[in-house]
């Protein structure tokens, strides 16, 4: 009897924990809903801009080793690395004896030359005076025996006619003479401008406005004939003289990624920021390779950036944002407020009661810090939760805080 009472006693005290628990289970549920403090940000609606931002490398618009047209020593050299040149500026002069010898032979030809024409022309001159008188007498005479006929012997007439024919022969032999000795001239000059073209050739000159970056040959050395600064090969065993960049004017060379690619256009608009000296300037697309590199799917894509104070130096990197399309009315949110979750994106957005409401959504144009809503509902003015989304599940109450967004100006650097 005893143990049948005890197990009741227990029971009851059993059922009377359990009500207990329930009850008080059931008060927090009974009382007014917790609201969750979260970070909230305003859906927009607006023009959007996709970009890529890009590290790039300045490199010099040219860049060439200058050689030697002919061979000779370097008789000397005023330039060296660092040092700025000019168009058609000489940087050094090469020696070369023998050339010098052929100038001199040259010269000397053509001084023999000009003589010999100036002698074959007065020997052309002696010869017309002489037929000239030779001819008037001739004339007079055979004038004077048709009018008096038997008043002069036919002999002499004859004898002056033969001197006559004979002296107009001799003008033609000079006058011959005289083009052969132009002929010679002509010869000898271009035979001398030959020659100064070649001893021209002994000055090394820059082939634009630059820098020299490396220096090959000292005083003294024998520079052999080698590729020229066009790029002409003249030899197989060359060596340059000096190293010429073209800086004042630059190219910033970037790899765009290939899904990237169908936006590039000749003349679309960059904004070059450089890293070493803080500089941020805009610019265009001046160039494109149009082919991806097999081995890193990317195309290569340049800017020329004016560098006349040389400010820039080549080798600098510089961070490059292209601005890719643009959209009008896009609904964006913050991008910090898209959520990946495998293969998929969600926002969480709160509704009319500031609950909070999962919605599963697809992007457009991204930006460094705005993200397009294309697909799941998304109206310009809802709010969604900017940050800490984990934090949050469908139905939570929400006590919304502004969070803090960057302004157009602020995303763009400006």
């Amino acid at each position: 009897m005893l143990r049948k009472r005890s197990f009741w006693i227990v029971l009851l005290i059993v059922v009377a924990i359990v009500v207990v628990v329930v009850i008080r289970s059931r008060k927090p549920a009974e009382g007014p809903e917790k609201a969750l403090t979260a970070p909230v940000a305003v859906a927009q609606q607006g023009d959007l801009t996709a970009q890529l931002q890009v590290a790039g490398q300045f490199i010099p618009y040219q860049n060439v080793d200058v050689h030697a047209k002919i061979s000779g020593y370097v008789r000397w050299i005023k330039v060296d690395i660092g040092d700025i040149v000019h168009t058609n500026e000489v940087m050094a002069k090469l020696e070369v004896p023998e050339l010098r010898d052929q100038l001199a032979e040259t010269k000397a030809a053509v001084q023999h030359a000009q003589a010999q024409v100036v002698r074959e022309q007065d020997e052309v001159a002696h010869a017309d005076a002489a037929y000239r008188a030779i001819h008037l007498n001739y004339t007079r005479l055979a004038e004077a025996a048709k009018e008096r006929p038997g008043l002069i012997a036919q002999q002499e007439i004859d004898d002056y006619q033969a001197r006559d024919l004979e002296a107009a022969a001799k003008i033609d032999v000079a006058k011959a003479a005289y083009e052969a000795a132009e002929q010679q001239l002509s010869l000898a000059r271009s035979n001398e401008d030959r020659v100064n073209a070649l001893y021209a050739y002994t000055d090394i000159v820059s082939p634009y406005n630059g820098v020299v970056t490396f220096r090959y040959a000292d005083t003294g050395a024998l520079v052999p004939a080698g590729t020229s600064s066009n790029g002409t090969s003249t030899g197989t065993e060359s060596m340059p003289v000096v190293k010429v960049a073209q800086s004042d004017l630059l190219r910033l060379r970037m790899p765009v990624p290939e899904g990237d690619v169908p936006y590039i256009n000749i003349g679309g608009k960059v904004d070059v920021h450089v890293d070493a000296t803080g500089e941020v300037f805009p610019g265009k697309i001046i160039r494109f390779t149009r082919a991806l590199d097999p081995s890193t799917r990317t195309m290569l894509t340049e800017v020329d950036v004016p560098n006349p104070k040389l400010t820039l130096t080549t080798g600098m990197y510089a961070e490059t944002t292209f601005y890719l399309k643009t959209k009008h009315d896009a609904v964006y949110v913050p991008a910090q407020a898209v959520v990946t979750s495998g293969n998929s994106y969600y926002i969480l957005v709160l509704d009319a009661t500031n609950h909070v409401e999962k919605r599963i959504v697809k992007l457009g144009i991204q930006t460094p810090n705005r993200t397009e809503i294309i697909d799941g509902g998304l109206k310009a003015g809802e709010k969604v939760i900017a940050s800490g989304q984990d934090n949050y599940r469908d139905g939570d109450l929400i006590d919304p805080r502004p969070a803090f967004i960057p302004t157009a100006a602020q995303e763009e650097g400006k």
